[in-house]
């Protein structure tokens, strides 16, 4: 997986917020989807690809630049001649383990922070380890929690907006603590639930049992109550796993695959062909 550093951050361009909305409820945390307009018609982004954030900082180790990568959660959109693209962002807080003093994610609180005309500067597009394979009768296991749901969405509305003859099936796995905070699939707003009526596309919620006390959501438990699907589709040459959010989301995920394919190496056999077909690919934050 490349490192930050590896990417070209010299390709900037000015973006305008042209919208910025709060996704979860006041009492949980904060996770906004921001919507942005480029300018620079030169700047032209795909449902595949991710974009950096530029900001301007100083750190303890001499750094004057901050940089992170947000992907596209959106159909981007041509306004007038400008690209409009959406990100998600949760706003990020942590406790310095030697210090014992809060600490502030640059990115994410910055983000949050904008408002409606503030200007940032973004860089890329970059390519994202996971793409809408050509053939559409393959089939997808999209396995997410929180913002991982960003590429995920895009991927879906692309699908069934732009592609008229998708026959593969489609399974999402997407876990939160709250049913208020399955973003795009509450009862304040259900974008993902458009498409339920598509023959091929299900969503498989996963909440956490106790939110109030940060237990882990129950991705392996959803994935495990549908053994009899998810086996049948990993017996096709043709299945596509992507994998994206916290690393919560991949710990455990061996292990429940390996409970569905009946052993540890035989799980260990068909993941290798699924990465040497480029058929698994994960984004981890």
């Amino acid at each position: 997986m490349a490192h930050l550093s590896d990417y070209d951050t010299r390709r900037q361009y000015t973006a305008i917020v042209k919208k910025t909305r709060r996704l979860t409820p006041e009492d949980s945390q904060e996770i906004r989807e921001l919507v942005l307009e480029v300018k620079d018609p030169s700047f032209h982004c795909e449902i595949d690809q991710s974009f950096g954030v530029l900001i301007q900082t100083k750190d303890d180790f001499g750094n004057t630049q901050h940089h992170r990568l947000y992907s596209v959660a959106d159909l981007p959109q041509k306004v007038k001649g400008k690209t409009w693209v959406t990100l998600l962002v949760k706003r990020c807080n942590y406790v310095d383990p030697f210090s014992g003093e809060l600490q502030y994610g640059i990115a994410s609180n910055y983000l949050c922070d904008r408002k409606v005309g503030d200007e940032i500067t973004i860089t890329g597009p970059f390519g994202l380890a996971f793409s809408v394979p050509e053939d559409h009768h393959a089939n997808l296991i999209l396995i997410g929690m929180g913002t991982g749901i960003a590429p995920f969405r895009a991927f879906i509305k692309h699908i069934y907006s732009n592609i008229k003859d998708w026959e593969g099936r489609i399974r999402l796995f997407y876990g939160a603590k709250t049913g208020l905070e399955l973003l795009y699939q509450n009862e304040l707003d259900n974008d993902l639930t458009s498409y339920y009526d598509q023959k091929t596309f299900q969503a498989i919620h996963a909440l956490s049992p106790r939110p109030v006390w940060n237990d882990v959501m129950t991705l392996n438990e959803s994935i495990e109550e549908r053994s009899e699907e998810i086996i049948d589709m990993l017996s096709n040459l043709n299945t596509y796993i992507y994998v994206a959010g916290h690393e919560k989301v991949k710990e455990g995920l061996d292990e429940v695959f390996g409970k569905l394919m009946g052993s540890k190496e035989k799980w260990e056999t068909r993941k290798a062909e699924l990465i040497a077909g480029k058929k698994w690919a994960e984004i981890i934050y």
